[in-house]
């Protein structure tokens, strides 16, 4: 395991579960985030639980390289989908810009990850 994989690991465990349990928790600000995207607050609170479930599968990676591979790839096509699902709504691309980061941070960790295994 190297530095690189450790750090993209750090960064974005702690992204997706703050994200993702704000989510499930239904904190105001993403209860307006998910009726602004026209989601019910069920669904918004199962795209919480994915993303804590990939933050784990990447926690769980530091010790299983495939699994946190796996954990990454998933997220990464989470983040995808959350930054069409931005440009689908109308939101200008700036909007997306944050979901298409951790989508390529994922992707990141994920070929660090290969590239060390």
């Amino acid at each position: 395991m190297t530095t690189a994989q450790t750090t993209l690991a750090v960064v974005l465990v702690l992204v997706f579960l703050s994200l993702g349990g704000a989510k499930i928790a239904a904190v105001p600000f993403m209860r307006q985030a998910a009726a602004h995207l026209g989601m019910s607050p069920g669904l918004y609170r199962f795209v919480g639980t994915l993303e804590v479930a990939g933050a784990v599968g990447l926690v769980l990676g530091l010790a299983s390289a495939p699994l946190g591979v796996a954990a990454a790839i998933g997220l990464a096509l989470l983040m995808t989908a959350a930054a069409v699902v931005h440009l689908r709504h109308g939101d200008p691309p700036v909007r997306a810009l944050p979901a298409a980061v951790l989508a390529l941070t994922a992707v990141a960790y994920a070929g660090v990850a290969v590239g060390t295994g």
